[in-house]
């Protein structure tokens, strides 16, 4: 199946309010998602049969922030971020690329989480992929059943894959550089 054929299938079930576009000239095309829908379309995009889109190779988040003042205006993006969800068919042989995308913060409210369901019922390996995403961007997946730091220290401040993130001098009375 082409990406155009999984995204037709995709707004025939969900409609153009879940499915929210198409990119089709990306090296990597994807399908854009509303991020409240992405559980039930997780649950479609593997169990439905022609889709059987079963293996979810990689869950990664992006910041888009341009955070030089000079650099900003010429910044092609609206600050926000991104979960991207490579997933594989081995039964047909297909592969689709998910993009959910949000506001950096809930509510544009700096320091308050934004909210994403989880993926982790529908692909078990999404449980370690979105407590890694949680850890370095702070994207916090709504119904993981075990949403804690993965790679920094339980008591780490901040979310240091965040473009605004700024690295804290000591740590424990440890300097940092």
């Amino acid at each position: 199946m082409t990406i155009q054929e999984i995204y037709q299938r995709l707004v025939d079930r969900f409609g153009a309010d879940k499915i929210t576009g198409i990119n089709e000239k990306a090296t990597d095309p994807w399908i854009e998602v509303a991020p409240a829908a992405i559980g039930e379309v997780a649950q479609f995009l593997k169990g439905d049969d022609q889709l059987a889109l079963d293996s979810l190779n990689n869950l990664s988040a992006t910041d888009f922030l341009e955070t030089d003042a000079k650099l900003a205006a010429k910044f092609p993006y609206q600050p926000h971020t991104e979960v991207v969800y490579h997933l594989y068919s081995f039964r047909r042989k297909h592969r689709a690329v998910i993009k959910v995308k949000f506001d950096r913060w809930k509510n544009n409210e700096a320091g308050q989480l934004p909210e994403v369901p989880t993926v982790s019922h529908v692909w078990g390996i999404a449980d370690w992929h979105e407590r890694e995403a949680y850890d370095m961007m702070g994207i916090h997946f709504v119904g993981h059943p075990n949403l804690v730091r993965i790679l920094c220290p339980d008591d780490w401040e901040g979310y240091p894959l965040r473009k605004d993130y700024e690295f804290p001098e000591e740590y424990h009375g440890v300097r940092g550089q």
